[in-house]
């Protein structure tokens, strides 16, 4: 069960002195402290209105530490096929616009087929793991084909190593496939922490369409879009069977002025089984062989969309839908399997995970990995950076210290520290900081007089 949240719309929960009279509604008063937190919904103000009427000489800013919700730059690491020509031009635009360090591409050679050999995938895995150092915890592949290793997607093989157990081995017949612990996970080093470089394809019909998928993350970046998700339930019983998640997550996203999230329930034939003709979507998730119509919406940047099926991840195409299509009209992340799966939904992205962690930071390559238990046919596509929720921005001002964050789980509980130095020792000035949703929210310290302070979940 969660914790009562502290954090109401238009509320202040305040200990020690906050710059109010300790008997004024929403306060509290700790004769044992002297540095207040403020923490409240963002609402149009970067800070504490005391803050910017307070004329007086500033002092100089505290050093606010934030906990790491993703990966970066250079913890990435580029796998280039020189055989392909569209992989490296791919590549040469992807290390430019990301600005990847040169060490982290792995240049490989091996035929551009749709299925890449064990032989061949054993050979450029050992190529991998010897250039790469234990610094590089994600994966960007720079080709569309091959989009399989024998019977695993190209991405699982290189992020877990090929092996069987990552496959449907009951003769042809429907199985389940082998879990991974990155699933629902808060690990911000995976290969630290687990063994495993979560990867994603940089897909494209040709290079100026993996080119602008690339520019579209790099666009996405920090810009806190509000548009639009469809969760959708068809009336294709065999491929909706995600739909409890959608209807879970839908219920628990509460605030539409974050982001409006709509579950669509057209199971019994009543309505439409497409999302069509919308012009700010930045999530789609739906099941049907091939989803029709998508080319009439418009897609932020940054947008997830998916469509459980058996081959979507046969790109550029398959004889359904294949999941470059959605890259093709402007999605910037999606994700299908290579092989027949049967529809065990622990194959497939999990949307009350990978919509709740991308909000909360993380880069698009964390959140989709986490939200597949068993990804193991599974091909992850997009842009592995995109970060649209990342910025954290920090004012000090009037002596208070603010952040601005989306990060609070509403699951969790947090405390803000203080200490004289980043060495510590660190001593909590607020404990139990919670939001009742998904939010971007202001947390504010006054009077912000300790030279370090540290946001921490309990």
């Amino acid at each position: 069960m969660r914790r009562p949240p502290l954090l109401w719309l238009g509320l202040l929960a305040c200990v020690g002195a906050c710059g109010s009279d300790d008997s004024s509604p929403g306060s509290a008063s700790d004769a044992g402290t002297d540095t207040g937190i403020d923490a409240a919904v963002d609402s149009a103000t970067d800070g504490d209105s005391e803050a910017s009427a307070d004329s007086a000489p500033e002092a100089q800013a505290p050093k606010l530490i934030l906990p790491k919700s993703a990966l970066t730059a250079d913890e990435l690491g580029v796998l280039v096929n020189a055989s392909d020509p569209q992989s490296k031009e791919v590549a040469a635009h992807y290390v430019a616009a990301r600005k990847i360090p040169s060490a982290n591409v792995v240049t490989l050679t091996f035929p551009v087929n749709d299925v890449m050999t064990e032989t061949d995938f054993a050979a450029a895995k050992a190529a991998v793991d010897a250039a790469l150092g234990a610094k590089i915890q994600g994966l960007a592949i720079t080709w569309t084909k091959p989009y399989r290793v024998a019977c695993m997607s190209v991405t699982s093989a290189f992020a877990l190593g090929f092996d069987k157990k990552h496959c449907n081995t009951t003769g042809g017949s429907c199985g389940p496939t082998a879990s991974v612990p990155t699933y629902d996970s808060d690990s911000v080093a995976p290969f630290t922490d687990f063994g495993i470089r979560p990867a994603m394809m940089l897909v494209g019909k040709d290079a100026a369409t993996a080119k602008a998928l690339i520019d579209r993350g790099v666009a996405a970046d920090d810009t806190f879009p509000t548009g639009d998700g469809f969760l959708v339930r068809t009336t294709d019983t065999a491929r909706s069977v995600r739909w409890p998640s959608f209807v879970s997550l839908t219920s628990d996203w509460t605030d539409p002025s974050v982001m409006k999230l709509s579950y669509v329930d057209n199971s019994a034939g009543t309505g439409s089984n497409v999302i069509e003709n919308q012009k700010n979507v930045f999530f789609y998730f739906t099941g049907l062989a091939s989803v029709p119509k998508i080319e009439t919406n418009t897609y932020r940047p940054g947008a997830i969309a998916d469509h459980l099926t058996s081959y979507g991840g046969q790109v550029p195409t398959s004889g359904q839908m294949s999941i470059a299509k959605w890259i093709e009209v402007g999605i910037t992340g999606s994700f299908g399997t290579v092989v027949e799966p049967c529809n065990y939904k622990s194959k497939f992205p999990e949307a009350e995970v990978v919509v709740p962690r991308y909000y909360r930071g993380e880069t698009l390559l964390e959140a989709y990995f986490k939200s597949v238990s068993t990804p193991g046919e599974g091909l992850f596509v997009g842009e592995p950076l995109a970060r649209p929720f990342g910025a954290e921005p920090v004012t000090f001002a009037g002596g208070a210290l603010s952040v601005q964050t989306t990060h609070l789980d509403p699951a969790h509980s947090y405390a803000i520290e203080a200490a004289d130095s980043e060495s510590g020792p660190f001593v909590a000035v607020q404990s139990g900081i919670t939001v009742p949703s998904h939010q971007r929210a202001t947390l504010t310290v006054k009077p912000a007089d300790k030279a370090v302070y540290r946001l921490v979940r309990e």
